[in-house]
């Protein structure tokens, strides 16, 4: 690895940073133990490319990018056995005659240098040497072991399981606590932890967000939320329910033996040397407890603004509210449309040296160094009612508060915007204008909002189209009319841009890259209201639905609708999804 003074004043010569980023660096690489290069990949802070650019020039290597049409072939990327290429970050990718090609991440590596000298001289081969980056190293790593493979070795420990006695549920239960307290694994509960991993490793690969394991009349159901849809991925003999429920139960410190009630929980697990959270909620069924486990992966969900796709129209008015020095932020939306994922991309914007952030949250779903985040506990009185009185005690600049859920909540939280804080918060609304009656109807006088409230914003999750099948089509009847609503309603400036005789759109069609859905990720549709003088005067005189889309539309607000219509036309998403999931103002 290239050391810390070094990498800085290539990233100064080259000029990628600044000296004052730069100062920050190495401060927090002291304070964190970690190497200056690792906090570069951590947080984003120049490209990939950029960084592998730098280090190849360093090294005097060449650096080698991946596309989706590179295909290593199995006896060519097995030359480095699987483990090896893990420890030491390295992958053989091609063979011209006799020399063998290999990327490696850390080409400084000595124990590894040492690896491939032994294989140069057992397979008889010179080594050519490039650079790889991290993105492509991971997910050539993936190709060791596909899902088809894993659901071999499912199938043989769960033949393996069926061929051993039976026990009864509590002596199972026992032992499976005595494998846990032990220093070895009990060979006879092997197989049950090994179906669990697999399929926490395959949720990770396949960028899951939640996991579900359902005892059915005949077979035990395993599907994954993928891009928001439910997908079922395996199917085991039912009686393995218990095991697997108690496994989970384990790793989750709950009690095995309460199968009755409903419990929560969460653990860690380290996939590809990666740290990834899981929230596991069990709740018990006519047949039997059912699993739902949440996949809390720090390195898929943590995303910036850009990263969310928000566009500048509606960038100008989130930074704008950010850098006010008081007021509340809430996003609004459907559970699963994106609300905390938002919230955390502007905490990362607000995340520095100067400022104190202090988030009460249910649960913490991603640790973000910089911030003091706590885990609310109702069962023991510390909710978000009681937190918020605390924390306004901890010299906070910041609060994030994961949810208004009550009367209690929304007034605590309207006083801390009041008294000097920036609060940001999320609200279960159909749409932006939808906060000032929800908050009113929550008891909050109408004349508070307007010294407190400054962003009010709506969002929807929506499939992203695949870039390698997506068709273009041209649009016509009822679909144009309906395109052409929505630009009409656009500020002149975007009108110009986007109102044309002929509007072509673009549908998913499935291919090989996507898995044949079509999609491939999500993206957001957002809307955004600020608090302006006229809205102010409508909330404390008559804040009615009617008066408030008046007021949205003098604004020149981009509705979910437009924005996502925008999109449709950039290409990103289907517009019949646009249609389905969001109503013209």
């Amino acid at each position: 690895m290239i050391p810390n003074k070094t990498i800085i004043e290539l990233l100064i010569k080259n000029q990628k940073i600044d000296q004052a980023i730069a100062d920050k660096l190495l401060k927090e690489s002291q304070s964190l133990n970690k190497s200056v290069e690792e906090i570069l990949y951590e947080r984003n802070i120049i490209s990939e490319k950029d960084l592998a650019q730098i280090k190849g020039d360093y090294y005097k290597i060449p650096v080698k990018y991946f596309t989706k049409e590179d295909i290593i072939p199995n006896e060519i990327l097995n030359i480095i056995p699987e483990d090896v290429a893990r420890t030491h970050q390295m992958i053989a990718f091609k063979k011209e005659g006799d020399t063998l090609h290999v990327a490696m991440f850390h080409p400084d590596n000595l124990q590894a240098q040492d690896v491939l000298k032994f294989i140069a001289k057992q397979q008889k081969v010179n080594i050519a040497v490039y650079l790889i980056t991290k993105s492509d190293l991971d997910n050539i790593l993936k190709n060791y072991r596909s899902f088809a493979t894993r659901l071999k070795e499912i199938q043989s420990s769960v033949e393996i399981f069926k061929s051993q006695s039976k026990p009864s549920h509590q002596a199972y239960q026992q032992r499976v606590v005595r494998i846990d307290e032990a220093s070895g694994i009990i060979a006879e509960e092997a197989p049950i932890i090994k179906i669990v991993t697999t399929v926490l490793e395959e949720a990770i690969s396949s960028n899951a967000s939640d996991i579900h394991i359902e005892p059915m009349q005949s077979k035990l159901r395993i599907r994954f939320r993928l891009d928001g849809n439910l997908k079922e991925m395996l199917a085991l003999p039912l009686e393995l329910q218990p095991a697997i429920v108690a496994r989970i139960k384990i790793l989750s410190n709950l009690k095995i033996d309460e199968t009755r009630m409903p419990q929560d929980g969460r653990f860690r697990t380290i996939i590809d040397n990666k740290e990834i959270d899981y929230r596991v909620a069990t709740f018990p069924t006519a047949l039997g407890e059912k699993v739902a486990i949440r996949v809390l992966n720090p390195y898929a969900g943590l995303k910036t603004i850009d990263d969310l796709g928000v566009r500048d129209y509606h960038k100008k008015l989130i930074l704008e509210a950010i850098n006010k020095p008081f007021g509340m932020i809430l996003s609004t939306g459907p559970t699963g449309s994106g609300k905390t994922t938002t919230l955390y991309a502007i905490l990362q914007g607000l995340n520095k040296e100067g400022v104190n952030i202090v988030s009460l949250e249910d649960p913490v779903e991603y640790f973000i160094e910089g911030l003091n985040q706590s885990q609310v506990k109702p069962e023991i009185g510390y909710d978000f009612a009681s937190g918020l009185r605390q924390i306004v005690r901890q010299d906070p600049d910041v609060i994030m508060v994961g949810e208004i859920r009550d009367n209690e909540t929304a007034a605590l939280a309207i006083h801390a915007a009041l008294t000097g804080h920036l609060v940001l918060s999320t609200l279960h609304t159909n749409d932006a204008i939808g906060v000032i009656p929800r908050l009113i109807d929550m008891k909050i006088e109408p004349y508070l909002l307007p010294a407190s409230l400054i962003l009010m914003m709506a969002q929807r999750l929506v499939g992203r189209l695949c870039d390698n099948c997506k068709q273009k089509v041209e649009a016509t009847g009822s679909l144009k009319e309906a395109i052409d609503r929505s630009i009409e309603k656009l500020s002149p400036e975007l009108k110009e841009k986007y109102q044309k005789e002929k509007y072509e759109v673009y549908l998913p069609q499935g291919c090989k890259e996507c898995n044949f859905k079509g999609v491939k990720g999500r993206i957001p549709l957002f809307e955004v209201l600020k608090m302006t003088p006229s809205l102010e005067e409508i909330v404390l005189k008559d804040h009615s639905e009617a008066n408030l889309k008046i007021e949205a539309e003098k604004q020149g607000m981009i509705s979910l609708r437009q924005d996502g219509i925008i999109k449709a036309l950039e290409g990103l998403i289907s517009v019949d999804e646009v249609l389905k999931e969001t109503v013209e103002l």
